[in-house]
């Protein structure tokens, strides 16, 4: 772990470890949508099914990670296999202070643009914008380079698209741009309006597929042998080290949670199963139609009764 993340974690946790949280179990929430709702479904059914005091609380993947080693949080809803690896492998393989429920949720990474920007710039692959003349058609400010969003900062996911960047060569020709998820999305929504050129990052599960018609562009396909993938909690150096210039694998998202916590509720998060039909539909609650995390939560909780049944038994 580098200095400034170190010193970072050490601080949260110092703040989570002095009685701050008095619930019986909190559960860590990063900074993307379908986390959220996960958590508070979570949050729903420990409290409904246990009598237990459940607590939310933000907090980056280390964070996350670390708290749950120390026992000042206790679950992660939805790490992102192979993202968090570095974590997984440090916290669940090594350490066994976490443990990871096995029901992945199925999910796809990559680089899109709208079907529209395809279309009037005649680009099909990712590879095409290191050529200046393509990167030229993603330029809105006249500064020579074209502009990319690859997610938004403590994503592990946009350290490996620096990489990606780095490999495929366009980190010449494009500005990489980090920001915040909602920002961005609105942003593919102007562009999709005003009929211009854009390219981003893209996943499943997500509801931008559902908003927008997208292209995703096309990568050789992944080789392991070919992604040497290292973050910064890892190696200081971990970008001039790495090298991943194929599409991203198959990616899973599992429950993460303290093998130290109550044994009911980790019997309970153990066997938790959602699919990535049902967490779109529920980021595209969250995002679109701008309901509120927790009461979408209690009604899908209500309405997915049989499913939730399956899970305490």
């Amino acid at each position: 772990m580098n200095k400034l993340t170190k010193l970072t974690t050490t601080a949260v946790l110092a703040t989570l470890g002095t009685g701050a949280f008095a619930a019986d179990v909190v559960i860590g929430v990063p900074n993307w949508p379908s986390v959220r709702v996960t958590a508070n479904v979570l949050k729903i059914v420990l409290e409904d099914n246990l009598g237990l005091d459940v607590e939310l609380q933000n907090g980056s993947n280390p964070i996350v990670f670390e708290a749950m080693d120390s026992g000042a949080m206790h679950v992660h809803p939805e790490v992102w296999l192979p993202n968090q690896s570095n974590l997984h492998n440090t916290f669940v393989k090594e350490k066994g202070t976490v443990a990871m429920n096995p029901n992945g949720i199925s999910a796809d990474q990559a680089m899109c643009v709208t079907t529209a920007t395809a279309e009037r710039t005649g680009i099909k692959a990712l590879s095409e914008l290191s050529d200046p003349d393509m990167a030229a058609n993603f330029d809105t400010d006249g500064d020579g380079m074209g502009e990319i969003w690859i997610g938004a900062a403590g994503w592990a996911s946009t350290n490996v698209e620096k990489i990606r960047a780095k490999s495929y060569g366009y980190d010449q020709t494009m500005t990489l741009k980090e920001m915040d998820e909602t920002l961005a999305l609105a942003e593919v929504g102007a562009a999709t309006d005003q009929d211009k050129n854009i390219v981003f990052f893209c996943y499943t599960p997500h509801h931008m597929f559902q908003l927008y018609d997208l292209t995703v562009l096309d990568e050789p396909a992944h080789d392991p042998a070919k992604w040497n993938v290292a973050q910064p909690t890892d190696d200081p150096n971990w970008l001039e080290n790495s090298s991943a210039g194929v599409a991203w694998s198959k990616a899973y998202l599992h429950i993460h949670y303290q093998a130290a916590m109550n044994e009911d509720a980790a019997a309970i998060l153990s066997k938790v199963d959602l699919t990535s039909q049902q967490v779109s539909a529920m980021v595209y609650a969250l995002i679109v139609e701008e309901q509120d995390a927790a009461e979408f939560a209690r009604k899908w909780v209500e309405e997915n009764a049989d499913q939730v049944d399956s899970w305490l038994n």
